[in-house]
């Protein structure tokens, strides 16, 4: 059951990045980067990660790409949609909409019971090892300045987009 559930989160991620490669509207592109991102959210659930898992999806999918979007949207002129865009996209949203109910009912059938979850909650709390511990631990110790680097480069890319957008405004 968990190889065919990381057989599918797997095959939905390299499509969804293919997407991205392939896609000539932009903003279609980014969308299918955040559908790629929750793959990858959905992946590191798998593997009992769940810090990671909710990181990926507020920083990365959240913050990150409705950053992406904004400067997208301002940089790319505007062009008029026909009435018609939605007519050929419900085979796409029902594909997708199955294959978001297989991966939800894959996920369910996965769950452990309430008595296991009890039982390594207690052990990671005696134990004192838990995710975000040693996470919290490696990245305000040894991997401070690049944490802090990267946020200095984004707020730097992110007035670079201000400036060029007011250019051709």
């Amino acid at each position: 059951m968990e190889t065919a559930y990381f057989i599918s989160l797997a095959v939905l991620a390299v499509l969804f990045a293919l997407g991205v490669i392939v896609s000539r509207n932009t903003v279609h592109s980014a969308l299918s980067m955040v559908a790629m991102l929750f793959c990858v959210a959905m992946l590191y659930l798998s593997l009992s990660a769940e810090f990671l898992a909710v990181v990926q999806i507020t920083v990365y999918a959240g913050a990150i790409m409705v950053l992406f979007l904004f400067v997208i949207t301002m940089l790319t002129p505007t062009r008029e949609e026909g009435p018609n865009r939605l007519v050929n996209r419900l085979p796409v949203a029902v594909l997708l909409a199955m294959a978001f109910l297989v991966g939800v009912s894959l996920m369910i059938a996965q769950t452990p019971t309430a008595a296991t979850t009890a039982t390594a909650t207690v052990t990671a709390q005696a134990t004192g090892s838990g995710n975000l511990v040693a996470i919290g631990g490696e990245l305000f110790t040894r991997y401070l300045l690049p944490f802090e680097l990267t946020s200095l480069l984004l707020l730097v890319a992110m007035v670079a987009a201000l400036v060029l957008g007011k250019r051709r405004v």
